[in-house]
């Protein structure tokens, strides 16, 4: 029974915020929601209900059928031994993202995060996969590598999914917190108001093959170009 734990544990070093693949230096589109007045009102503050209908917004139409599918494609590929299915969904996955800033947030914490998972949890198909985007054949979509690493972790396709979609969430309330929008206690709110959302996105996207990645999310990618040329910036997306 105590075997049972390990798969779970090593899903919780791979999503906990020190694990070092930079996922602290992205706000989600947050910051440029905030910088053009959609959260706050430009007032440096915003109600909880309206952050989690935001994020509750960016997981149904962006990062569910988007980063999850691809996600559930790599997973996929390490348990059928398919490593050019993994391939097709880091290709599919950066055709969907149409910002520059979104495009290089995922290819630099997904090359970090590939780089240090490769090197503690040993599967030929990750490894084909890390040794590809080293050589600079494939992105290295973060999502991408996170299905790897989890599915040669033993972890199951619906918690691998769940557990990105929270720490998603998670990385939403902590960069709103940092640009002083909600305080902590807000925040926690937030993310267990969400916890519904995320089972709803794991069931409409967890048997979605990697065909079927899409993202529609226009006015986050108009802001993103706008945010590229912001006089300031705490976050790089």
């Amino acid at each position: 029974m105590t075997e049972d734990l390990l798969p779970f544990l090593g899903s919780l070093q791979l999503t906990d915020s020190a694990f070092p693949s930079g996922l602290y230096t992205l706000s989600h589109g947050l910051e440029a929601y905030a910088q053009a007045g959609l959260l706050g009102g430009g007032q440096g503050a915003v109600g909880g209900g309206e952050l989690e209908a935001l994020i509750t917004d960016l997981l149904r139409h962006g990062v569910g059928p988007a980063d999850g599918v691809a996600l559930v494609g790599a997973h996929q590929a390490v348990w059928t031994d398919d490593p050019g299915l993994a391939a097709e969904a880091d290709l599919r996955l950066t055709a969907t993202k149409l910002a520059r800033e979104a495009r290089s947030a995922s290819v630099r914490t997904g090359k970090q995060f590939l780089g240090l998972a490769n090197t503690l949890f040993s599967h030929p198909v990750l490894a084909e996969h890390a040794a590809r985007v080293k050589r600079g054949e494939l992105p290295g979509n973060h999502a991408v590598a996170l299905g790897l690493a989890k599915a040669a972790l033993g972890v199951s396709r619906e918690h691998a999914l769940a557990g990105e979609l929270y720490a998603f969430s998670a990385g939403c309330v902590s960069a709103a917190i940092r640009l002083t929008l909600i305080d902590h206690r807000e925040a926690q709110r937030v993310l267990h108001g969400l916890k519904p959302v995320i089972v709803d996105v794991v069931a409409a996207n967890v048997n979605r093959s990697v065909r079927e990645i899409a993202s529609s999310l226009p006015l986050t990618d108009v802001l993103a170009a706008h945010h590229e040329r912001a006089d300031t910036r705490l976050f790089i997306n």
